[in-house]
């Protein structure tokens, strides 16, 4: 091991590990700083599926570039734009440190998942498309057979074996910096030792967002944020002590800070991620009773974070789903619901609404103009039907059967924070520029704390972004590459 070679990692889930090991298979002494215990370990990527979003194990999916890109930003201005037409090298600061989806990101992002893919395999992980709880889909998925627990495990294992030293309940809380003001480590908090540690090194933050952080939520999300909560309990360690961190170094922003990405889930249920996408089969109405969206305007995977972030601006931040016997209709249906709470089921309408809380004479009013709305027509639940209503506001596009036949089910949903959009600005290299596009020596970025996402969240791209990057990260820092 080379003197000298130092790399300390902030966080543990899939852009950490991947940092940790690849900086370990260079060479470098690496240290890695988790704030949950050994047992918790693995951020948000410990609790999730893991999809991917790639039609092979070598290649993304056919809409991968294109998502991303019909989502950079809000109004970008055209002329800077242009300027990433020409070389990198030669683009000007203001773009070099622009807000927006980076087309060199993205494109390293496109280019180099096949090759992480192939990494991770070599770990042990194998992959599979193998049924999800998305009953439709607009795009190609794959995922790790186990989730992201058998990331977080393999991953874990081999950066133990190659002597990564685990410092767990220690939270980064400043730059260590020399007298010119470069960064040369962190200083943590340390549980276990109950004092400020000092870790030199090059610094990788891969500590997260700040979804588990509330008065940061309130910042940036304003009202709504009070009816927003984690996804999974990992996301409740992710309290964006990395961003503030970097941002008040003069790291650029990136991502879209006033949004998320967001999830419909059962507020009643404790478990990790209860979903409930099987809204598309039903109708959603408010707390006054009242339809408010196009439960089915396209595949639940193309709708299901814009559907999430509606519901969090209605009166109290929830919805109700209302089905009724028809459901059953739609074969593995439960596989679109993962809460552990059943649903709530009455005989006729009015009963319904009186064990959800609503006022029965305006759900039977709202049900029935639905109804009426309904046309004759192949019910065919697993592709876009067009079965849609007529005459009425909001449409339903796709799967309108009458709310007719009991046993009546409802679910209450509320939207969930699955991540942050906003982050920092980072290059291809995973290294943190500042405000005039120059690069923080010393200092990178992956995962959640790089910022990324604009719009609508390209789906199934979180966990390879964060192994992806958090992979060059570590190659970079460790002196392997660059």
């Amino acid at each position: 091991m080379a003197e000298g070679r130092k790399v300390v990692v902030a966080g543990c889930g899939i852009a950490g590990l991947s940092a940790a090991v690849s900086a370990a298979e260079a060479g470098a002494a690496v240290t890695v700083l988790e704030r949950a215990t050994r047992e918790e370990r693995g951020g948000n990527t410990r609790w999730t599926e893991a999809f991917m979003r790639m039609k092979t194990e070598e290649e993304v999916s056919d809409d991968f570039v294109d998502h991303f890109m019909e989502n950079a930003g809000w109004h970008l201005d055209p002329s800077l734009v242009n300027e990433t037409a020409r070389d990198y090298a030669q683009w000007p600061a203001i773009v070099k440190a622009l807000s927006f989806t980076d087309p060199e990101v993205i494109g390293t992002l496109a280019a180099e998942a096949g090759p992480t893919l192939g990494w991770l395999k070599t770990l042990g992980i194998r992959f599979s498309d193998m049924p999800t709880y998305l009953l439709t889909q607009s795009t190609t998925r794959i995922c790790p057979v186990g989730g992201g627990q058998a990331l977080v495990d393999a991953l874990a294992g081999r950066a133990e074996e190659l002597g990564v030293d685990f410092r767990y309940e220690t939270t980064a809380v400043e730059f260590l910096r020399d007298a010119a003001g470069e960064v040369t480590g962190l200083r943590a908090r340390s549980g276990a030792e109950g004092a400020l540690v000092a870790f030199e090194g090059k610094v990788i933050l891969a500590c997260g967002g700040f979804e588990g952080n509330d008065e940061m939520q309130a910042q940036y999300y304003g009202e709504r944020s009070r009816y927003i909560r984690p996804v999974a309990r990992g996301g409740y360690y992710n309290r964006g002590e990395g961003l503030r961190m970097a941002l008040a170094l003069g790291a650029a922003g990136c991502g879209d800070f006033s949004e998320y990405h967001a999830e419909p889930i059962d507020p009643r249920s404790g478990v990790s991620e209860p979903i409930v996408f099987n809204f598309t089969y039903g109708i959603l109405v408010d707390q006054a009773g009242h339809r408010f969206i196009d439960e089915a305007s396209a595949t639940v995977d193309a709708i299901y974070e814009n559907v999430a972030r509606t519901i969090n601006k209605l009166p109290g931040g929830v919805a109700y789903l209302i089905c009724d016997a028809r459901l059953d209709e739609v074969e593995g249906w439960q596989r679109s619901v993962r809460s552990d709470q059943p649903p709530v089921t009455a005989e006729s309408l009015p009963d319904l609404a009186g064990k959800l809380g609503l006022d029965a004479g305006a759900l039977q009013q709202t049900v029935e103009r639905f109804n009426a709305a309904t046309c004759e027509g192949s019910f065919r639940p697993f592709e876009l039907d067009g079965l849609a209503t007529t005459g009425i506001s909001p449409p339903k596009s796709n799967w309108a059967l009458p709310i007719a036949k009991p046993p009546f089910r409802a679910w209450p949903i509320s939207s969930a924070n699955c991540f942050t959009f906003g982050g920092l600005r980072c290059n291809a290299s995973a290294q943190v520029l500042d405000g005039n596009g120059r690069v923080i020596r010393n200092l990178y970025a992956a995962g959640e704390t790089m910022g990324l996402y604009y719009k609508r969240y390209t789906g199934a791209t979180s966990v390879l972004r964060g192994a992806v990057f958090g992979r060059i990260a570590g190659k970079h820092a460790s002196g392997a590459t660059g």
